[in-house]
């Protein structure tokens, strides 16, 4: 023993040190694309952190993809035994808790009975039926050919998340918080490396087999290795996942991990080790999938509909986040090819919910019998969350978007004010920042703080960079802005660009011609007019419609010029930076960085982002990272709405007030079967 002691003297061993891990919700990664303007819903695979398809809601720090006993002593790179600590004194050194915070402000105590959002006595029975209008992972709006939508792989069907459990669950009214779901409470250790999650012995899968710490290792680990590469990407921290005991899973984090990767391991689905002993995890699959959650996989038609059935014996109805919750009988979703097909679908009944994008149909297209009866109902629903950034992304890893002079003359070709006045009735405003509507955007000039932040890396930046932070210019509105468009061609020929005749050719001599990529046509009214001014400038344009399997597949695999995304990143963004601006990113199949950006200050950024104590530090260094982002023209900044337009058939009942950083319609909505009878909804 005095051996011993000896060695762990001169190895400069600390008792009680311990490592942490910290969690992911499956749901983080639903980002969506929503093109406001448009009405087309364009998240292929870029995730946001807004589950607008789950019923249970998660943080949305960054990613989406996003839900809710001795230590391990170690030194030298190595594990000690366990003896070599008494329990009683490893556990004195850590604190429970019944959530998780990035911040450490769990807005709801302990033992709290439901949130505040939600009505405790909702009723339950009913069906409400939802066209596809987000998506994550490897989900696609128009059809599905697996119900595996955890891997790259094949196209998801939509709502899996609705059918797995997490260790915690988050809330709505909170962006970065998770309370216990699974897990009833959490150990973390003094620094914040490892976290003990102690689960509900009364946790169950649908055939009835408990749901054990041996599941939920099996889980992380599988994520992490097999999984869609967004989800390993944020699954980088995680540097271990043991079941200690069949109600305690240890999880243990690297060293200087992110600030909320505990969150991200707690939001993970957890699947069935005994399942998947029998099934391969990464193989596409029509079998549905053994889940623990509030709804099983229904009746389904591949590419058609999917439907979920609620499961009257769920283990966790009476939990304090489930309370008021997965009201429905039945969540059904639909697919369609066409969004004007859609769209008379739901003014038949075929599909009970609907989201509004496009401005000319909400503003003009309301106008049937059932609206003017009452049958249907319309409804402006708020939403507090950041808007985040929608846009034309440019692929730089292609020659010709090299250079930033071209990238900004491509954006001055966009005349916005015309294009919201004519197309889309003045009711949107126009998108600047990577974190439009935040307090993370960057605005004026740089602050001293700022300053402190982006002067390491002064060489290598655009020294506008350091001026007044880059703002689209305003039009004239003609829609043929020939002052924008002087520019454009003057930035052109800076570049090297030069015109013969009617066409441009690159600094290589090639003709300039781009395309704009995407899976349906929603969107070629507000692009006709951009491509216009750009064969002005003598750049050949033109936008192309692939269908939606070839669209993903190009995506995935980088192969494009110009594509359509929205992403969010909360009001605490994070790993999801990563994933979105990192160089890491860049040239991961299926990632979330669209346009190819890498660039050494940004990376530097995000990892101290990661990391910080305090919002303040987050907020300066966001503004830092906008500061570099929008200097750079990766993207034509397109438009934003700080609300939700919804139609519905008269059928449901809502709580008082919605949640505030979610629309809330699948969780915490219910069926009033009175209202049915009063309308004779005959539906589908």
């Amino acid at each position: 023993m005095r051996v011993l002691k000896r060695v762990i003297a001169r190895a400069g061993f600390l008792p009680g040190f311990s490592m942490l891990i910290w969690p992911v919700n499956s749901a983080a990664f639903a980002a969506a694309r929503v093109r406001a303007g448009s009405g087309a819903v364009v998240p292929p695979r870029h995730f946001a952190w807004r589950a607008t398809l789950t019923a249970k809601f998660l943080p949305r720090a960054s990613y989406a993809l996003t839900r809710r006993s001795a230590l391990r002593l170690g030194f030298a790179g190595l594990t000690l035994p366990r003896f070599f600590m008494p329990a009683a004194q490893a556990a004195a050194q850590e604190t429970e808790s019944h959530g998780l915070s990035i911040f450490g402000d769990l807005a709801q105590p302990a033992g709290f009975s439901h949130f505040p959002y939600v009505n405790p006595d909702a009723p339950k029975g009913g069906e409400i039926v939802l066209q596809v209008s987000s998506t994550s992972g490897n989900q696609n709006f128009t059809t599905f050919n697996t119900l595996n939508t955890y891997i790259l792989k094949g196209d998801g069907a939509a709502g899996m998340g609705l059918i797995f459990d997490s260790l915690m669950s988050g809330s709505g009214d909170e962006p970065d918080s998770l309370y216990g779901l699974v897990a009833r409470a959490v150990r973390i250790s003094a620094d914040k490396t490892t976290y003990r999650f102690v689960l509900r012995k009364d946790a169950r899968f649908h055939d009835g087999s408990p749901l054990t710490a041996h599941d939920v290792a099996f889980s992380l680990n599988i994520l992490k290795v097999k999984g869609h590469p967004s989800i390993r990407q944020s699954l980088r921290d995680l540097e271990a996942a043991e079941a200690e005991a069949d109600d305690v899973v240890m999880v243990r984090l690297k060293p200087h991990h992110s600030r909320e990767a505990a969150l991200i391991v707690a939001g993970q689905p957890v699947f069935s080790a005994a399942y998947y002993a029998g099934h391969p995890f990464d193989e596409t699959t029509l079998e549905p999938p053994l889940g623990s959650g509030a709804y099983k996989v229904g009746p389904f038609d591949s590419g058609h509909y999917i439907a979920f059935d609620r499961v009257p014996d769920y283990w966790g109805k009476g939990l304090a986040v489930n309370i008021g919750q997965a009201n429905f009988d039945r969540v059904r979703f639909e697919y369609f090819g066409d969004r004007k097909v859609a769209f008379e679908a739901f003014k038949a009944g075929v599909f009970t919910f609907r989201e509004e994008f496009t401005s000319a149909v909400w503003a003009t297209g309301y106008d049937f019998a059932a609206v003017k009866d009452g049958r249907v109902k319309r409804a402006t629903l708020p939403d507090e969350s950041p808007m985040g950034t929608q846009g034309w992304f440019l692929n730089i890893r292609r020659e010709k978007f090299k250079d930033a002079k071209i990238r900004q003359a491509i954006g001055l070709a966009f005349d916005f004010e015309w294009t919201n006045a004519n197309i889309m009735y003045g009711v949107y405003s126009r998108t600047t920042s990577f974190f439009q509507n935040s307090p993370m955007a960057a605005q004026g000039s740089p602050a001293p703080e700022e300053v402190a932040l982006l002067e390491p890396f002064r060489g290598d930046l655009d020294p506008a960079v350091f001026g007044e932070v880059y703002v689209p210019p305003v039009s004239d509105g003609s829609g043929q802005d020939r002052e924008l468009l002087r520019r454009a061609a003057t930035l052109f020929s800076d570049a090297g660009c030069k015109r013969t005749g009617t066409l441009l050719t690159l600094p290589d001599g090639k003709p300039f011609a781009i395309e704009f990529l995407d899976f349906d046509n929603a969107l070629e009214p507000h692009t006709a007019p951009f491509i216009k001014n750009l064969k002005l400038l003598g750049v050949e344009a033109r936008y192309r419609v692939v269908d939606a399997a070839q669209y993903k597949r190009r995506l995935d695999d980088f192969d494009y010029d110009i594509v359509t995304s929205r992403f969010g990143l909360g009001l605490t963004p994070g790993e999801g930076m990563r994933s979105t601006f990192g160089s890491e990113a860049a040239s991961l199949p299926g990632s979330r960085n669209v346009s190819g950006i890498a660039i050494t200050a940004v990376d530097a950024l995000i990892e101290k982002a990661l990391v910080v104590d305090t919002r303040d530090q987050l907020t300066f260094i966001c503004r830092a990272i906008d500061r570099i982002l929008r200097s750079g023209h990766y993207w034509v900044p397109m438009w934003n709405k700080p609300n939700h337009l919804v139609a519905y058939w008269d059928l449901f009942g809502r709580p008082e007030r919605g949640p505030r950083y979610d629309i809330g319609v699948v969780s915490t909505w219910w069926y009033d079967e009175e209202k049915a009878k009063r309308i004779h909804f005959a539906g589908r």
